[in-house]
């Protein structure tokens, strides 16, 4: 029988650090938590702005500034409710700022969040004639952005058990 090498893992973690059942969030309505929740409204509207603006693109009807528009404005509001319960994670959860993964998630939402406003600005009085070209790239940043930020909103969840209380210590409480 021949033995298998020892093979490191490809994503190398502290054992110790997955042992606990999580930690809650600090902003959390009957034990959900409230960040995880919202964040889907300010993803949806910024990414289907990017959805809108190549339609624009492509087709040159102007329903698609307009609606660009409107789901930019409609991302940046909720963007800024998302983000306010998010940093109340941020300052009161130790493991959250001692993470990479949570100071990236912060910094590039807050950067979205601020790219977001810059392009509602630009489309403001003339939505149709911001489209192209600088609308559809702030979108596409922005879009970009969310996805890159939402790996680190996971790897908070999941690898670092941010906003998770597991079966385990439910039960003890």
């Amino acid at each position: 029988m021949t033995q298998t090498p020892n093979i490191p893992p490809i994503i190398e973690s502290r054992e110790e650090e997955y042992r606990d059942s999580g930690i809650p969030s600090t902003v959390a309505i009957a034990g959900h938590p409230f960040h995880p929740l919202i964040v889907t409204f300010p993803i949806a509207f910024l990414v289907g702005a990017l959805g809108s603006d190549l339609g624009y693109w492509l087709t040159e009807d102007s329903f698609w500034a307009r609606a660009s528009i409107w789901l930019i404005g409609a991302g940046f509001t909720s963007g800024i409710l998302a983000g306010l319960t998010g940093m109340l994670d941020f300052l009161k959860i130790d493991r959250v700022r001692k993470r990479t993964a949570g100071w990236a998630h912060m910094v590039g939402n807050v950067i979205a969040l601020f790219l977001t406003l810059v392009n509602w600005i630009l489309r403001w009085n003339d939505p149709v004639n911001a489209v192209i070209p600088v609308g559809l790239i702030l979108s596409f940043l922005v879009a970009t952005l969310l996805g890159i930020t939402g790996w680190y909103g996971a790897e908070l969840v999941y690898r670092h058990k941010v906003a998770v209380i597991g079966y385990s210590s439910r039960q003890e409480s």
